[in-house]
């Protein structure tokens, strides 16, 4: 499995999809859930832990989950079975206008086999017209700056008096800097990283947040 996961991450390093389909197509001893769980994701996650040591660019890590998000779409289909009981999710980009990181994270959970709706930017009133009307269940947040991240708040209220149960997960800059915002805003959770977002909707599934 070592040996697949080094392979697969040289591959989506040098943007050869050719290699990273090959490698998909040669795993026949895999399941495909297996193969996302145990080589896409494992791969992503060492290409991002890279991106923050500074050992590899972000447009790495950008191009790494468009690739994987092509071949997930490929063997797991958004109506595939093995994707029924996952939770109605959406990301948005809350007022900010910088969208780089919501497109990472984006790209990452669809290439874990997540199916997530993209809502683009938003302010708070439209996004929980949206929210009520696609039946989310959790929201993901990204903002860029101070002022975004404090109208997460504002958010929580406008759901609570909706009595809709939605998880909120952020992330971005301004949750960073400061480890305890996250609460203070009302969030149920925050990714410091776009592969902490996979392990957040894993908890959400399995109860435990």
């Amino acid at each position: 499995m070592e040996n697949n996961i080094s392979n697969f991450m040289e591959a989506l390093l040098s943007i050869n999809r050719i290699a990273a389909r090959q490698i998909l197509e040669s795993s026949t001893s895999i399941d495909r859930i297996s193969f996302i769980e145990n080589v896409v994701i494992p791969a992503l996650e060492r290409i991002g832990k890279g991106w923050q040591d500074g050992v590899f660019a972000l447009s790495q890590v950008y191009m790494a989950g468009r690739i994987c998000e092509e071949l997930i779409d490929e063997i797991l289909p958004p109506g595939d079975p093995d994707r029924k009981d996952q939770p109605k999710m959406a990301i948005c980009v809350l007022s900010d206008r910088h969208k780089l990181g919501k497109t990472i994270v984006y790209s990452l959970l669809r290439s874990s086999g997540f199916d997530l709706l993209d809502y683009g930017t938003m302010e708070v009133e439209e996004l929980v017209e949206r929210i009520k009307n696609d039946k989310i269940e959790i929201i993901l947040v990204s903002v860029l700056m101070l002022h975004s991240a404090l109208k997460v708040k504002h958010l929580k209220e406008k759901l609570d008096a909706l009595n809709l149960d939605v998880k909120i997960v952020v992330g971005g800059a301004p949750f960073r800097f400061d480890k305890q915002l996250w609460q203070e805003v009302g969030a149920d959770a925050m990714c410091s990283t776009a592969s902490e977002a996979v392990l957040v909707i894993k908890n959400v599934m399995d109860g435990s947040l």
